[in-house]
């Protein structure tokens, strides 16, 4: 496991990642740390947030072909689902998956689902 001292650049990245609900990828938490820290490396995000992920703080969503995304755990368990159009992804809260049909001593570390279909707004254009 990666270990992350307490700097400015790791708050600033946490800070950007925590106060968006848009899933942002690398580059545009770059932009936004720049904002604070004019001289903080591309570099230097990607490495925040993998030991972000590792830390259990955030996830990754990735999607082939595109930049991976990251999603900041608020603390309630939630899902996602993608727009298949403009590739948006919404927050969507959903109850604890049952387990119950998991083989015997099966433990489980992550539970992902994902819903992909058509956002509202690609549905009216």
């Amino acid at each position: 496991m990666t270990v992350v001292r307490n700097t400015r650049q790791k708050q600033a990245v946490l800070q950007a990642l925590r106060t968006t609900r848009t899933h942002p990828d690398a580059a545009w938490i770059h932009t936004e740390v720049r904002r604070e820290l004019p001289s903080i490396s591309l570099g230097t995000v990607y490495r925040t947030l993998e030991a972000l992920v590792q830390g259990g703080v955030a996830l990754t969503i990735e999607r082939a072909g595109q930049a991976t995304r990251y999603d900041f755990k608020h603390g309630e368990h939630h899902h996602h689902a993608v727009c298949q159009s403009c590739g948006a992804i919404f927050d969507i809260e959903v109850p604890r998956l049952p387990v119950a049909a998991l083989p015997g001593g099966f433990q489980v570390a992550d539970v992902r689902v994902e819903f992909h279909g058509v956002c509202e707004g690609c549905q009216t254009k």
